[in-house]
């Protein structure tokens, strides 16, 4: 059986393949139908014919190359631009908001604080939309890389914890825009 599959393997191997010659592929089906072979100055014109074609076609792809890398640096630059268009019109309506505030003259200072109040929500709903989380670590083991320890303090908590927070720290999307501002207890 192996060797019936060996002589089938080599009668495929002496058959005569399906591909032109270079003289045929230059010289096209002319030369199949009866026409005689092409002179050799003949045959350098139509190999510096499909030389020139190919030297073209070869220009277009690296401009078009070319074309496209200068089109994605575009993009990139333009959204880096605008990246902030978003959030910049969540804090519009803040801004709207204390501006009334400012030009408001009146005495009561109970709707000054709702506006305050509202004002403020106005603005952590904008930061939350902008991936802006807060950090307040109150009780938390103390993390250097997101916290940054002002005092330490004597205190009935395990050491190293976070006791209070002076001014609160804030992430963007998992990094840091600014650490927390801590106190720390100390070792007993």
């Amino acid at each position: 059986m192996s060797q019936d599959k060996n002589q089938e393997n080599q009668q495929d191997i002496n058959k005569p393949t399906d591909l032109p010659s270079a003289e045929e592929a230059v010289v096209g089906d002319d030369a199949l139908a009866g026409h005689p072979p092409p002179s050799p100055e003949e045959m350098i014109a139509l190999l510096q014919a499909q030389l020139q074609e190919h030297q073209d076609q070869f220009l277009r792809a690296k401009a078009e190359v070319e074309n496209a890398r200068r089109r994605s640096i575009e993009e990139v630059a333009k959204a880096h631009k605008f990246a902030i268009e978003g959030f910049a019109e969540s804090l519009l309506p803040v801004l709207d908001s204390l501006t009334a505030a400012l030009s408001d003259n009146g005495e009561d200072s109970t709707k000054m604080k709702e506006g305050i109040e509202l004002t403020l929500k106005q603005l952590m709903s904008a930061l939350e939309r902008g991936r802006v989380q807060e950090i307040n670590p109150v009780g938390e083991k103390f993390d250097p890389h997101r916290h940054q320890a002002i005092a330490m303090v004597p205190h009935e908590q395990e050491a190293n914890t976070v006791v209070t927070v002076l001014q609160k720290g804030y992430l963007i999307a998992d990094r840091i825009l600014r650490p927390a501002l801590v106190t720390v207890s100390q070792p007993k």
